[in-house]
């Protein structure tokens, strides 16, 4: 990781968006740019938290150990979102994921006290992060039950559903994140094998399509049936 003498633009993020006009020039102060590589970790499950990160520019998977061996996905994040805010509260102050990037990566880092002190003056702050972590924590309950009551054939119906409608379509249709078999198998819990032999099914049933990394949607409708849970 390394300094980004660039900048942000002060607009991107949800700090700078929802803060006081008041409040900037601290805002200015305080933040620190930097780019990440990719496959470049910005921080690791376990680590001691020291602050909050907000991505400028590219994306980013936040992911935690599943058993001995495995990984789980728990989100990917991209421009203007937030990383880092799970090991807010916490008793030990650890952050409980990781946060690896999947190209080259943007971020502003605020340390924590500072973060904090900006809550308490910015309400439209406080407020808009209380929303944001009731709608995450509806996600994580959704994609735990997911999990133990959805078919893998589901899961990965529901994944690129959700994909879709985070990410769009790129100009030449397919889902806007060019994602790996493993990342892939890791984002819907299962292992590498089933994964490609459940996606082979959907392709030969014609549901969607998988160029290298990227992946389409070619009948929603059908793969929203697939993630009723009976």
């Amino acid at each position: 990781m390394k300094k980004d003498k660039a900048g942000c633009d002060g607009k991107t993020c949800l700090l700078c968006r929802l803060s006081l006009k008041e409040w900037a020039p601290a805002v200015a102060l305080q933040r620190k740019n930097f780019i990440l590589n990719k496959g470049e970790t910005l921080f690791t499950e376990g680590d001691k938290v020291n602050g909050i990160y907000f991505i400028y520019e590219g994306r980013m998977k936040v992911h935690k150990h599943w058993g001995t061996e495995k990984e789980l996905i728990v989100r990917f994040a991209q421009k203007g979102d937030i990383v880092g805010h799970r090991g807010m509260g916490g008793p030990e102050q650890l952050y409980p994921v990781s946060a690896t990037a999947l190209e080259q990566v943007k971020v502003c880092f605020i340390e924590m006290d500072f973060f904090q002190t900006s809550l308490k003056i910015n309400h439209d702050l406080l407020y808009e992060l209380m929303l944001f972590y009731a709608q995450e924590l509806q996600s994580s309950e959704k994609h735990m039950r997911n999990l133990a009551h959805m078919s893998v054939k589901g899961r990965m119906a529901n994944a690129l559903i959700l994909l879709r409608q985070k990410f769009g379509f790129n100009k030449d249709g397919f889902i806007d994140l060019p994602l790996s078999k493993q990342d892939f198998a890791s984002y819907i819990g299962a292992t590498y094998e089933t994964t490609f032999r459940i996606l082979n099914e959907l392709i030969e049933e014609r549901l969607v399509a998988v160029s290298g990394k990227h992946f389409t949607i070619l009948n929603e409708a059908k793969l929203l049936r697939l993630t009723e849970i009976t």
